[in-house]
C-alpha cells in the first residue's frame, strides 16, 4: 500500500478548492455518503470535499519540484598579467585622450576661473557699500 502524502495547507486548500467547485458544479461525489450526514453538512461543498480528502478518494496528485542533485566542476580561469609598463603606458594613452576631449569641448581653464573670481568679487564689494 502507498505511503500517505503529507500536503502542505496551500497544497490541501488547493485541493479542497478545485474538488469543492468541482462538486458544486454537480460533478458525482467520489463516496457514499448518508442523506443524514449531507444535512448536517447542510450540502456544503467544502464540507463534501473535507469528507472526500480525509478519506484518501481523491484522484489528485500534486507534483512537487525537487532539487537535482547535480555537481558541476568550476574551472581556474587564467588571468592576464600585465606589465606595469604596458599599465603606464593604457594609463597615459587614456590621459591624452581625456587632454583632446577637453580641448575640443572648450572647457574652462584654470587662468579662466581666476579672472572671473576677481570679476564676480568687485561687484559683490560694490553692492556693500
Amino acid at each position: 500500500m502507498a505511503e500517505k502524502q503529507i500536503y502542505t495547507n496551500y497544497e490541501k486548500a488547493r485541493i479542497l478548492g478545485a474538488r469543492a467547485l468541482q462538486v458544486a458544479m454537480d460533478a458525482p461525489l467520489l463516496m457514499k455518503i448518508s442523506d443524514e450526514k449531507l444535512e448536517e453538512i447542510n450540502y456544503n461543498p467544502i464540507e463534501i470535499a473535507k469528507t472526500e480528502f480525509d478519506s484518501e478518494v481523491l484522484p489528485i496528485t500534486v507534483k512537487k519540484p525537487m532539487p537535482k542533485r547535480k555537481s558541476v566542476a568550476i574551472k581556474k580561469t587564467a588571468q592576464k598579467v600585465e606589465s606595469d609598463k604596458s599599465i603606464e603606458d593604457h594609463e597615459e594613452k587614456e590621459e591624452e585622450e581625456i587632454v583632446k576631449e577637453g580641448e575640443i569641448m572648450e572647457l574652462a581653464n584654470p587662468e579662466d576661473e581666476e579672472s572671473f573670481e576677481e570679476v564676480s568679487g568687485r561687484e559683490g564689494s560694490e553692492e556693500l557699500h
